[in-house]
C-alpha cells in the first residue's frame, strides 16, 4: 500500500468524522429521532455524487484526481457519512417502542440518499461541463 494514499484517507477521514460529530451535536433529536444522522447521510450522498461526477473525466494531472478521490471521497465522505449510526438509530427507535418509525427512518434514509446521490451526479456533471466549455 502506498503511504501517501493511506495518509490522504486518514486525514480526510479525521476531517469528515470531526464534521459529522459537530453536526450531530448541533442538530437536536426531536423525540429521540436521529435527525442529524439522516441529514448527514443525505448531505454526504449529495456531496459524494457531485465530487465523483466532477472528477470523472481525465484531466492533465491524473494523480491529482486520484488524490482528491482518496482525500475527499474515501476519506472525508467516508468519515462524514455513517452506516453504523444509521443502523444503531434504527434499532434504538425499534427498541424504544417505535418499530415502524425505525423502519420508516431506514427506508427514508436509503431513498433520500439515492435521490441525493442522483442529484449530486447531475449537478457534478453540469459543473464539469461548464468548466470544460469555459
Amino acid at each position: 500500500m502506498r503511504i501517501r494514499a493511506l495518509l490522504l484517507v486518514f486525514v480526510g477521514g479525521a476531517v469528515g468524522t470531526a464534521a459529522r460529530a459537530a453536526l450531530d451535536a448541533a442538530i437536536p433529536k426531536p423525540g429521540g429521532f436521529p435527525l442529524a444522522i439522516l441529514v448527514i447521510n443525505v448531505l454526504g450522498a449529495l456531496l459524494l455524487g457531485i465530487l465523483l461526477e466532477a472528477l470523472l473525466r481525465p484531466v492533465p494531472e491524473p494523480v491529482a484526481v486520484a488524490d482528491l478521490r482518496l482525500l475527499l471521497g474515501t476519506g472525508v465522505m467516508g468519515g462524514f457519512t455513517t452506516y453504523s449510526t444509521l443502523a444503531l438509530g434504527t434499532v434504538e427507535l425499534a427498541h424504544g417502542g417505535l418499530p415502524w418509525v425505525g423502519i420508516g427512518y431506514l427506508a427514508l434514509s436509503v431513498l433520500l440518499g439515492i435521490a441525493a446521490a442522483t442529484l449530486g451526479i447531475l449537478l457534478g456533471g453540469r459543473l464539469r461541463r461548464r468548466k470544460e466549455s469555459a
